[in-house]
């Protein structure tokens, strides 16, 4: 052993010390690697920095922006709601249904991002059938991990690993490389928590009031407006078909607040926001707050020609993605106080429209046009989100009290959704074909979600994980410096002298369980950086395919089931779920046995030895 593979072995050493501590961050960690391996004299700068230039690392970047764009136009949002509609009131179709939608949508954008797009959906369903969170939590984290045993742009370890086999003078895997056995995992996994859920944690959590902000329908509930709303349409003969809200005076003259107009469109329905210049066309539908819900619509209104139209669901669950509520305080200093909301035009200079008023916490009933605020006094206005979004911090004269919860989840870029769609059928194309360069495909993939404005350029840099790249970059290196060192060799030496009589299926699973061992410890991306070197140099020396031992690498590197901090995305569901530590390790060792069986077996079939 050499004293530049000492000094290897010791900064190894130190970065798994640091990465186990959580101190300083991963990405800290790895620019301190990445700094001390030049400084030591084992690295050239530029081999210190070839990590910026790998294709791998490009790539995973643009993925990030791929699944920004798939969440702001609603196309992962959209999922969940599907999801909810089919589950009924069955626990085992939703379990089924959750697992293989998490997959299928993890296998082309971040699991993590995945499985933070599902917990709020997880929530509500396991409210509504009053069954425990705790049983959906985790086969929830399970298939986000199965989902980067998919293709090869699901999960960075797989690009990781096929860069590694690129510099070794190797073809790499194709993009549905990882599926055969991904889908062989998914199906055991589904199988597997159907039949251990009910050993997980089995009470219910009650959630604490102040623990999460409102939601749309609790505004509309503390603002009694949930009898209130109607759709009406517009008759061919109405007398409104043709003439602008602010001619028609709708609020003053017969107590009806428009708040959006509904508008059949050549392929889908359309939401206009109400604005005084917003034109009533034969057909619409108006989305209105009534302030009289008890009168006679038949007898009240006739001369509008106007037909209700039954609605299930209430306006605001309708068009989540678009329609908002935010609450707005009248603070002591306010130039507000004493005018009416009709001359506070908010519908005119906000696009906003007032349509409930709380006076000492106590909402107000009827025709609210000619009431004059008075310090204190809430008024909930309702509009387009990005409209909403722009009250806060616009105006002295008011403070933007509650914004719901779905303001998060509201996507800006809604009715992009069928473009997003596209770009992501032409990157997968552009990789399954090999046409171009994978690297070149994501880059079309990123450039078409800009062009038709999925994204724009500040959301993209902010979709970007810049902690994992930074630790891909950074622990990159340490491959080479292990490998210009002999430490490389020194490891397949050993493992070779232990196992060489054993043939090349024990070597698989001694790869799989060390691999997943060390996963334990650090982030599955690092493993993988530092397996994937060893896997190939084993090959070698045992003159067999590499591919099979690369593929090892990859799968045990998704495989961190067994705690739940060896997985960001284990973490996302700890708090969730109520779960202990114990509970992963019960639930994620015997798994892990089952992906090792079903690695061992299947990846000799597919890449023979």
């Amino acid at each position: 052993m050499t004293f530049e593979l000492i000094c290897v072995l010791v900064l190894l050493a130190i970065a798994v010390g640091l990465f186990t501590r959580n101190r300083p961050s991963v990405d800290a960690v790895a620019v301190i690697m990445l700094v001390a391996l030049p400084l030591s004299g084992i690295l050239t700068v530029p081999e210190a920095l070839a990590g910026f230039s790998d294709p791998s690392v490009i790539v995973i970047a643009a993925l990030f922006v791929i699944g920004d764009g798939l969440v702001r136009t609603g196309v992962a949002y959209q999922l969940g709601e599907l999801l909810m509609r089919h589950a009924g009131q069955s626990e085992a179709r939703l379990l089924v249904l959750l697992m293989l939608t998490v997959a299928g949508l993890g296998a082309i954008m971040s699991s993590t991002g995945v499985v933070a797009i599902f917990m709020p959906v997880v929530l509500s369903i396991a409210a509504r059938l009053k069954i425990p969170v705790s049983r959906l939590m985790m086969p929830l984290s399970f298939a986000g991990l199965i989902s980067g045993m998919m293709t090869l742009v699901a999960t960075p370890p797989n690009m990781v690993v096929h860069s590694e086999l690129v510099r070794s003078g190797l073809a790499g895997f194709s993009f549905f490389a990882f599926a055969p056995i991904g889908l062989v995992v998914l199906v055991l996994g589904i199988g597997y928590m159907l039949l251990t859920r009910r050993r997980l944690a089995s009470g219910v959590i009650e959630a604490k009031a102040h623990e999460f902000r409102h939601g749309v329908l609790d505004l509309v509930r503390e603002y009694n407006l949930t009898e209130r709303q109607r759709c009406l349409q517009v008759n061919s003969n109405s007398p409104l078909a043709g003439r602008m809200l602010n001619e028609l005076q709708l609020r003053k003259e017969f107590g009806i607040n428009v708040i959006a107009v509904e508008r059949q469109g050549r392929f889908r329905t359309l939401l206009l926001g109400a604005t005084g210049s917003t034109e009533i066309h034969p057909g619409d539908c108006l989305l209105v707050d009534m302030a009289s819900p008890s009168n006679d619509f038949v007898e009240d209104f006739s001369g509008l020609e106007l037909q209700p139209v039954v609605q299930v669901k209430n306006h605001f669950v309708r068009h989540q993605r678009q329609l908002g509520l935010a609450e707005v305080m009248v603070p002591s200093d306010s130039s507000f106080i004493g005018k009416t909301i009709q001359q506070l035009a908010f519908r005119s200079k906000h696009k906003l429209n007032v349509i409930g008023l709380r006076r000492q916490r106590q909402a107000l009933d009827g025709v609210l046009v000619a009431e004059k605020l008075q310090a204190g006094d809430t008024f909930l206005v309702s509009g387009n989100w990005a409209d909403i979004r722009r009250l806060q911090g616009h105006s002295r004269d008011f403070v933007v009290l509650t914004l719901p919860a779905e303001v998060e989840d509201v996507a800006p870029a809604l009715s992009q959704a069928p473009y997003a769609l596209l770009s992501l059928t032409v990157m997968v194309f552009l990789m399954v074909t090999g046409l171009v360069p994978n690297v070149l495909a994501a880059l079309v993939g990123c450039l078409l979600m800009g062009l038709f404005r999925c994204v724009d350029m500040t959301s993209a840099y902010k979709s970007i994980h810049w902690q994992s790249l930074i630790l891909i970059v950074g622990m990159l290196p340490f491959a080479l410096a292990l490998e210009k060192t002999g430490g490389i060799d020194l490891v397949v030496a050993g493992l070779l002298s232990v196992l060489g009589s054993a043939g090349p299926h024990a070597i698989l699973a001694t790869l799989f369980l060390v691999t997943s061992f060390i996963g334990l410890f650090i982030s599955n991306t690092a493993t993988a950086v530092l397996m994937a070197p060893v896997a190939i140099a084993s090959a070698q020396a045992l003159s067999a395919s590499p591919y099979p031992f690369a593929m090892t690498v990859a799968i045990a590197a998704s495989a961190a089931f067994m705690t739940p901090i060896s997985s960001p995305v284990n973490t996302l569901v700890l708090g969730p779920g109520n779960y202990r530590f114990i509970d992963f390790v019960r639930i994620g060792v015997p798994f892990t046995v089952l992906v090792l069986l079903v690695t061992v077996v299947m990846v000799p079939l597919l890449f023979p030895l």
